[in-house]
Formats: structure tokens, C-alpha cells, sequence
């Protein structure tokens, strides 16, 4: 949703024409890295100056100020993600507390847990307030990151209780602006971008076109990451009008690597090099994505505009593996077996239409937002392949090729299919009690129609129509206009579903939540505080038994602890990224896992990066800004279960990155050069575990060399 006037906001980053002298080319510069940065997305325009949020619209689906809104928010800016230069989705988060990295199905998807609730297909990524399907959702397109924490079935419908991330792509702007860039890297390989925006005539019509090619080696022992993005977008900006359609073709060929494995000997990780594969060079997932994105917006009166958004997401991949089934540790020898998935497609249609709009009554303002959504979620696996069992590779001395890429149609396990379609009706509103006190409230009846089974011929694993009413409700208190306390009560709930197991009609998964916490918003720095505790039913598990994996109910869990963040200028030289997160997150109610630790919830994480500005150096035709930057992470041991109840725990990780920018003026040209070292101290780190039976875990990867350059124009 764009709004006519935020043609007037948007950002020019550019210092304009070519210095002619030395005072010049300074004052050039200062000006070029000064301005405040303003960017188009959500509702309205959104201003954040460097590493600092201030605005957000993913908490209310209306654009509003941080300190309005009773429960946590985390921003990932665009100075942040061009500083720290990450190379995933999980990667741009890895600073926000709470937020970790889940189950990826081999690196082939994003999979963000959120406060220990969370995994791959979970609905709770969102590219521009639309629900994705894309693979990848970090991609040059991307221009900030929004995580709302807690439970957002009220805005969003079907979600799990951790929260929701929302990546903000770039739009059209009205000032013309182009760049082309390029980086290369240690691994070998590397990649080049363009991007291109600016006005068509006269008369409010603006494009943006982005391209990026990448091809960068992996840092294990072989494969590649290929990644093509094609993006073009129109927006009109009319008076009381905004229209905005934006397209986006990615294609990829990624590693499909699970990690290394468990040694129930010692509880640790296998005892072989960090780059040793345990797979074969076919380990492959290919696919592409296409997205449509249309979003209207109209100005019915001065205090009242209507919202339409259509959204479009299509994935399909084929991969390829080499799956590790057991292991004998006292002999090294793997029992692998060929594994495919061809055809896979799945596809979303959104659809929403609301308005927002002030309202006083009885003497008090209201900011009003209604509306009603539609989704239609169509998933199918087509053609399943599935090899005989093999025993001739050794992990402590392994030999690749062994094992052919054949294999054989499993009509049993092809046609895994999941149809999901929602429908909700929402109405919320933010009462002003007065210039210190606001409460908002919400309510939402969300209703749900789910098709789940497999096979040829197919069987139906469950069938599930249901409706729930769900609520929201917080109260915010400003102790100034900079500063307010809050506490809010916010429930969830989604399907249970399983594409690969017949289930029955299992209840959904429903989860309670109460938050409190404090947010503070200077001129230079966002800072907050939350304590939550959240309580989640009916969870669906996978569990064990002599080599088989069944689908049950595993009662309950719950999630508490406490998120501390902070975020943009210390003084004028200094700006700090910085972070703190206690979660305990534990299963109850069960016979078997009662107490074990939700998987991917590691109880103690930290961040904290510091960037120095060093100001402009050279002069005359050669001048620019200074800045560099070093911080690194901490996280505690992340449990692993291996399906028994049995838990196994990973050793704390740590990891250090850095980075030095020269934003130059060269002979009246903007150039910017950056060079950034990731994992600087090359430590062997853990960041996620996956599966049932023998369990994975997926290592962080090696130091990496990066250097970049973007000449703009």
C-alpha cells in the first residue's frame, strides 16, 4: 500500500552534480551520507535513519510509530543490510533477538524461528504484507526487514505464535537514480546488479527495474550457488491514487546439504572436517520463482483511504540427493540411498481489501482499520523417486561417485499434496485516551478449508473445515512522545497439517501470548525492552519408532524470557547494532518429550556491532566517507532430539564479522567500495539441527573475503 504523497518523500541518498573544487567535493559528500533516509513501503512513507527504526507498518498493517504499538517490533534497515552485506534471509536476522534459523530442508529454504515457535512453510514470511512461497526471500530486491513478535493470526490469519517477518521490496521512486555493482569472493565466483528507477513524463508514473546475476562457490568440499533475479516495477502516484505493480522472476540451482550428523558416542557432532560433504555432487535443488504483486490505494477523504492488494507467489523445483539413513560410527560406513523430488510447485493467491481512517468519537480519536482477506495455498510434490539402500561410503575416508544418480518412482509416496484455503474478516481499532494513553484492540474470524494426502492412487491424509474468532488487545503508556510502557494479549492458531504422514483430523494448533515491555525512540537511537510468555496447544510432532516416522499430537510447550535490542547513533562517530535474548522454550504434557527443549531455541543469544564513521578523507577531484565496522554473536548450545526423546546439545557458537566502506566521489562520480570479512576467526559454529531418527545438523559457514564496488549514476 503507497500513498500519493510519499512521491514527495522518497530518498535521494545521491549528492547531485560534480564538485568543482575541493570544498566542494566535501560538502558533496557530507551531504550525500547525512541526509535522512526516507523509503516507500506499507501504508505510508517510512523513515529510519541508518542502523535506526523508527516507523513500522507490519504491526498494525497501518503505518505507525514504534512506540505506538503494544508489542515487540524489530527493523533490519537498509544501512544494515548494506553494512553487514548477508548473504540469506536468516543471515539479515541473525541480530534480532529471538530469531534464529530453522530447518531449511538442506540450505533449499528460509526457515526462521521466532521465540522458539517457527519452520519452513509456516505461512509466516511475508513480501510486502503478501504471504511468500519464494525459496528465497532475501534477494536484491530487498530494502528492509520488519519481524513482529508473538502471535499475529489477528492481522494475518493462520500463523504460528512466534511472530511474522515481513521483507519490504524497493519501489519506483520520481527521481532518477541508477546504479550497477558487483562483489567477488574467497570461495570463488561472485556476482554483478543494476538498478535502475525514475520518472516516465510528467505526470506521476515512475519505474524501477533490477537485475542480478550471482554464481559464487560453496564453502564445503563442492557445489555452487547460482542465483538470476529479474525485477521490474511501475508505480503512479497520482493525487488522491497510488497504484503499484511490481514483478519478480528469480531462478537457482543451491547446494542441498543437511550438515553433518550426530555421534551418539560422544553426543557431538561427528568428528571429521567441517568441509567434508557426506553426500554427492548431485545434491542439487534447481527451481524458479515468479511473483505478481498489484496494490491500489485511494484516498476516499482526508482522514480515510481504501486498500486493495492482489499477490501472486509461484515456486517449482527438482532436486536430487544422496540421503544418509544410519550410521555405523565404530566403522565409519554410511547407509545412503538416492533420493528425488521433481515437479514440485506451489502456489499462492492473495487477495485483501481494507480500509483505514481517523474517527473521533465521544470525544476521543480512533484510528480505525477493517477489512477482509482471502488466501489460496496449493501445494503438490509431483514425481518421488526412491533408490535402494547403499553402504560403500566411509565418512572418515570418503570416496564420492559410489553411489549413481538412478532411482525408483515411488507412486506410494508422489503426489504429496496440501490445499489450504483461508478466509478472514478483521476490524481493529486504536482508541486515544489522551496524548499518554492508547489501547488497541482487534478481532478476527478466520475460517480454514485444508486438503492433505498423497499417492497414486491418491489417499487422503486429512480433510479439516474450520473457523476460529480470534483476538488482540494492548494498552500503551507515553511517559514523553519518546518513550512508552506497554502490555498486550494476542492469541494464534493454524491447521495441523502433513503432507508426507496421514494424520486424521488432528485440532489445530492454537497458543496464547502476554507481552510487556517498555520502547524508547530518541532523535538517534530505538531501544526496547519485552517479557513474554506464550503458551501453544495441540503442537504436531514427529517421533521414532524402529526406524519409522509417525505424526502425533504432542500436547503442549510454552516459550518465556525476555528480548532486549538497541539500535542506531551512540554519538556522531559511533552507531551500534545490539541485541540480547533469554528464551525458554520447552515441550509439556508428553509422555516422551515433556521438558526436552523446542528444537532451534538456543537459551542465551547476544550481538552487538559497532561502525565507526571516520568522516570525509582526500580532497579535490578524490574525496570520500570512512566507515568501518566490527561486532560479532553469541548463542547457547542448541538442543537436538533425535526423535526418541533422546536430546543431544551443541556446543555454544561464536562468530565475528567486519567490514570497511569508502563511499568515494571520484571525478564527480558517487563510487562506493566496501570490503567485508565474515566469520573472521574462521570458527566452527552450529546454526540449526533438523529430522527425525538420525539427526542433522547444519554448519555455519567458513571466513569468507568479500569485496564490492557500486558506481552510481
Amino acid at each position: 500500500m503507497l500513498l500519493s504523497a510519499a512521491r514527495h518523500a522518497l530518498a535521494q541518498e545521491t549528492a547531485t552534480g560534480a564538485a568543482a573544487g575541493a570544498g566542494q567535493a566535501t560538502a558533496a559528500v557530507e551531504a550525500a551520507h547525512t541526509l535522512t533516509e526516507v523509503t516507500v513501503q506499507g501504508a505510508r512513507a517510512v523513515d529510519e535513519v541508518g542502523y535506526q527504526p523508527r516507523r513500522a507498518s507490519v504491526a498494525t498493517r497501518t503505518d505507525t510509530p514504534l512506540v505506538d504499538v503494544p508489542q515487540a517490533v524489530n527493523v533490519v534497515t537498509q544501512q544494515s543490510i548494506e553494512d553487514r552485506a548477508p548473504a540469506s534471509l536468516a543471515d539479515a536476522l541473525d541480530a534480532v533477538p529471538g530469531v534464529r534459523m530453522g530447518n531449511t530442508l538442506g540450505g533449499t529454504l528460509d526457515a526462521i524461528v521466532k521465540r522458539g515457535f517457527g519452520d519452513n512453510r509456516d505461512n509466516s514470511i511475508l513480501r510486502d504484507g503478501m504471504q511468500s512461497v519464494q525459496p528465497r526471500n532475501f534477494t536484491p530486491t530487498t530494502e528492509r526487514i520488519e519481524v513482529l513478535k508473538g502471535p499475529a493470526s489477528m492481522l494475518y490469519g493462520i500463523q504460528d505464535p512466534g511472530g511474522i517477518i515481513n521483507v519490504v521490496t524497493k519501489k519506483p521512486q520520481l527521481d532518477f537514480a541508477g546504479s550497477v555493482s558487483g562483489f567477488g569472493s574467497n570461495y570463488g565466483g561472485g556476482g554483478a546488479q543494476v538498478d535502475l528507477t525514475g520518472p516516465i513524463g510528467t505526470s506521476g508514473l515512475a519505474y524501477r527495474f533490477i537485475a542480478d546475476h550471482q554464481r559464487v562457490d560453496y564453502w564445503r568440499n563442492f557445489g555452487q550457488t547460482r542465483q538470476d533475479v529479474i525485477a521490474p516495477s511501475l508505480a503512479w502516484y497520482g493525487r488522491d491514487t497510488t497504484v503499484l505493480v511490481a514483478y519478480e522472476h528469480m531462478s537457482y540451482s543451491v547446494p542441498l546439504d543437511r550438515g553433518t550428523i550426530i555421534d551418539p558416542r560422544t553426543g557431538n557432532p561427528a568428528a571429521i572436517p567441517a568441509t567434508e560433504r557426506l553426500d554427492e555432487p548431485y545434491n542439487v535443488s534447481t527451481g524458479r520463482s515468479d511473483a505478481v504483486n498489484l496494490r491500489i490505494d485511494h484516498k476516499l477523504a482526508n482522514d480515510w483511504t481504501l486498500h486493495f492488494g492482489y499477490g501472486f507467489n509461484r515456486t517449482y523445483y527438482n532436486d536430487w540427493q544422496a540421503r544418509v539413513l544410519s550410521a555405523n560410527f565404530n566403522t565409519g560406513y554410511l547407509t545412503r540411498r538416492v533420493d528425488s523430488t521433481q515437479n514440485a510447485t506451489q502456489t499462492v493467491h492473495n487477495v485483501t481489501l481494507n480500509v483505514e481512517g481517523k474517527l473521533r468519537i465521544a470525544g476521543f480519536d480512533n484510528d480505525l482499520l477493517a477489512g477482509v482477506d482471502y488466501m489460496h495455498n496449493y501445494r503438490l510434490l509431483g514425481e518421488l523417486y526412491r533408490g535402494k539402500n547403499n553402504s560403500t561410503f566411509n565418512l572418515y575416508a570418503p570416496v564420492y561417485g559410489l553411489l549413481p544418480q538412478t532411482s525408483t518412482l515411488s507412486n506410494a509416496d508422489s503426489d504429496q499434496t496440501d490445499k489450504l484455503i483461508s478466509r478472514g474478516a478483521f476490524i481493529q481499532d486504536s482508541l486515544h485516551l489522551s496524548d499518554r494513553w492508547i489501547v488497541l484492540g482487534g478481532l478476527r474470524y478466520e475460517s480454514f478449508d485444508e486438503l492433505t494426502g498423497k499417492g497414486r492412487p491418491f489417499v487422503v491424509g486429512s480433510h479439516v473445515d474450520a473457523g476460529k474468532v480470534v483476538p488482540r488487545a494492548g494498552v500503551v503508556y507515553k511517559i514523553d512522545p519518546n518513550w512508552s510502557l506497554y502490555a498486550s494479549y494476542s492469541e494464534s492458531f493454524r491447521p495441523n497439517t502433513s503432507i508426507a504422514q496421514p494424520i486424521g483430523d488432528l485440532p489445530p494448533e492454537e497458543a496464547k501470548a502476554y507481552e510487556v515491555g517498555s520502547k524508547y525512540v530518541s532523535r538517534n537511537l530505538t531501544a526496547s525492552v519485552a517479557l513474554f510468555d506464550i503458551h501453544k496447544k495441540n503442537i504436531q510432532t514427529t517421533e521414532t519408532i524402529g526406524g519409522i516416522n509417525y505424526t502425533r499430537n504432542a500436547g503442549r510447550a510454552y516459550s518465556r524470557g525476555v528480548e532486549l535490542e538497541m539500535n542506531g547513533k551512540l554519538t556522531d562517530k559511533w552507531s551500534v547494532i545490539g541485541s540480547y535474548a533469554y528464551t525458554e522454550a520447552r515441550y509439556q504434557d508428553d509422555p516422551k518429550i515433556a521438558g526436552n527443549p523446542l528444537p532451534n531455541a538456543p537459551k542465551h543469544e547476544a550481538a552487538l556491532y559497532l561502525t565507526r564513521d571516520f568522516g570525509v578523507i582526500g580532497s579535490g577531484p578524490v574525496s570520500g566517507r570512512l566507515r568501518a565496522g566490527a561486532g560479532g554473536r553469541v548463542f547457547s548450545s542448541l538442543a537436538v532430539g533425535d526423535g526418541t526423546g533422546k536430546v543431544y546439545r551443541l556446543p555454544w557458537g561464536h562468530v565475528a564479522d567486519a567490514f570497511v566502506a569508502w563511499d568515494s566521489r571520484i571525478f564527480g562520480r558517487t563510487i562506493d567500495w566496501q570490503f567485508n570479512v565474515n566469520n573472521v576467526f574462521n570458527s566452527t559454529y552450529y546454526t540449526s539441527s533438523c529430522c527425525t531418527g538420525l539427526p542433522f545438523v547444519t554448519i555455519g559457514a567458513a571466513r569468507e573475503f568479500r569485496f564490492s564496488g557500486r558506481l552510481e549514476f
